[in-house]
């Protein structure tokens, strides 16, 4: 299977469903970017504080220090668990009205999928590691070539940009990615909810799109629907692990690793998202063949018109 390249960017508009909604104390309290940033502030100035404060030089004020800095820190600690976001297991929907029955004749554009890997800082930041990505975007790319004989439908690749149609493509995806966390931030979790999608979710309304400059991108004009795939896996390092047992015995939790797929089928006339999967907790380590190609049904096993079987459990993801 051909591949087109990879992407990202945001901005967008606004798609209907039958929906699978969380319990409200998995609300997310603060957006994903602000929360890596926050985050990561307070655990590295935790342990500036902590190494700072446990070598005084000052005999009668170190024991009182260093017990203060102990306290400080496990204060931040228990600070970052309550902003640090429970992310939801799989959740997926479908615009309402929307069908897409096996061999219907339509032509759906397989966009080449946005892969991202790397380690997850002490402070919960994303590394970029180049062989990490480079092996799982292979890993990914041959997944997918295996399973698009599943989908249902006529499957294209879309023909590798160039100029301005690479710079299209990759707005386009971190577009998707951007629609696509917004969705599970404020329509998926029950007690995050804007207005609107309160509204949306009474009425059993899925509506969110990427509007009409989908039209344009190469391959387009020969398809009917467009397949976006966006993934990002941190590897836990060993300061975060270590972060952890530190949390532990603080007895505070603090997770390692974060695994984000979200894969989603876009009408090519009008923008609209008419299906989305997305999960913050994937199963599958991408840098391995068989670990990929869990990922990819994981993310593909509820897409419409699909023969693709479901997990019979979750498969484990390396921290």
């Amino acid at each position: 299977m051909a591949a087109a390249p990879d992407s990202n960017s945001p901005n967008g508009r606004c798609g209907d469903e039958k929906h699978s909604y969380p319990d409200s104390h998995t609300t997310p309290l603060i957006s994903t970017q602000i929360y890596n940033i926050q985050n990561g502030a307070i655990i590295e100035f935790g342990w500036i504080i902590a190494n700072q404060v446990a070598y005084t030089k000052d005999a009668s004020m170190g024991g009182h220090m260093h017990r203060l800095a102990i306290t400080l820190f496990a204060t931040l600690l228990a600070i970052y668990s309550v902003i640090t976001p429970l992310w939801a297991q799989e959740r997926s929907a479908v615009r309402q009205g929307f069908e897409l029955a096996p061999q219907s004749g339509k032509t759906i554009l397989l966009l080449r999928p946005t892969v991202r890997v790397g380690a997850q800082s002490t402070g919960g930041l994303f590394e970029p590691n180049a062989e990490w990505t480079e092996q799982a975007r292979a890993n990914i790319d041959a997944a997918l070539a295996t399973m698009q004989s599943q989908l249902g439908n006529v499957v294209v690749a879309a023909p590798e940009p160039y100029g301005e149609d690479a710079r299209k493509v990759a707005e386009h995806m971190s577009l998707f990615a951007a629609v696509s966390r917004a969705v599970i931030e404020y329509q998926f979790f029950v007690g995050n909810r804007l207005p609107t999608k309160k509204h949306d979710n009474k009425a059993d309304v899925f509506d969110w799109s990427l509007g009409t400059g989908v039209a344009d991108l190469p391959g387009a004009q020969n398809a009917d629907y467009a397949l976006f795939i966006y993934n990002q896996d941190q590897y836990g390092s060993t300061g975060r692990k270590m972060l952890q047992i530190v949390g532990l015995v603080a007895g505070v939790g603090v997770t390692s690793g974060q695994h984000v797929g979200y894969a989603g089928l876009i009408d090519l006339k009008t923008g609209d998202l008419l299906w989305l999967n997305a999960d913050f907790q994937m199963g599958g380590d991408v840098r391995e063949a068989e670990g990929a190609h869990k990922r990819v049904r994981q993310l593909l096993e509820d897409f419409p018109g699909s023969t693709i079987p479901k997990d019979a459990a979750p498969a484990e993801t390396k921290p």
